[in-house]
């Protein structure tokens, strides 16, 4: 792994090129032509309203996921998307069951800011981003002090995210007037396999 690029609360890796640019291209018109892109309404602020982005939900029978009003059962592993998480997982040494699929088509689309803090997701959880496609800002700013990292995702870029990050600070991919190709963001999680079951309950 690479030196810690959070300068205090959590940890945070870049591994640039983590796919080559050819391996990068192959996988991203894969991804982008196979996977079962939708747009979604989340509950926010007491209204409904469109992500500003295309989604999708895979992982293990039991990964399900809600967030902002929202229950997400996961469909199946794709080969191609099985094939990313085991190297994702050899980098990592950690095991995941699920992976959130982002589509931004332009600059309009969007990640608002947030924290993966989810009990779904549990204390410290390691998170691990994979990007592919045009490169986008990812911006994170402390919840407590000035603190704030700008960093440049690229095509094939792989940015990891453990320990108390989630607990003290935000991130998103801001809006930009900038001319902008398609970007797929690939984010392996850990659910609480009891996850489901709380999600049909609520």
């Amino acid at each position: 792994m690479t030196d810690n690029l959070a300068p205090v609360d959590g940890e945070l890796y870049l591994i640039k090129q983590f796919y080559s640019l050819p391996e990068s291209n192959q996988l991203f018109a894969q991804l982008q032509a196979d996977l079962a892109w939708q747009e979604e309404a989340i509950f926010i602020y007491g209204r409904w309203v469109k992500v500003p982005r295309l989604m999708c939900w895979y992982g293990d029978p039991d990964a399900c996921y809600r967030y902002s009003g929202v229950n997400h059962q996961p469909m199946v592993w794709t080969p191609a998307l099985q094939e990313i998480k085991e190297k994702v997982e050899s980098q990592c040494q950690y095991a995941f069951n699920s992976v959130l699929a982002n589509l931004y088509r332009d600059g309009k689309d969007s990640m608002g800011c947030h924290a993966d803090d989810e009990k779904e997701l549990g204390s410290n959880p390691v998170i691990a981003s994979l990007s592919l496609g045009d490169r986008r800002l990812f911006k994170l700013h402390h919840k407590k002090s000035t603190e704030k990292l700008d960093i440049v995702l690229g095509h094939g870029d792989l940015l990891v995210m453990a320990g108390t990050l989630q607990h003290h600070w935000m991130h998103s991919v801001p809006k930009t007037k900038k001319l902008k190709t398609p970007r797929i963001n690939l984010t392996f999680r850990k659910i609480k396999t009891d996850g489901c079951s709380r999600a049909s309950a609520s």
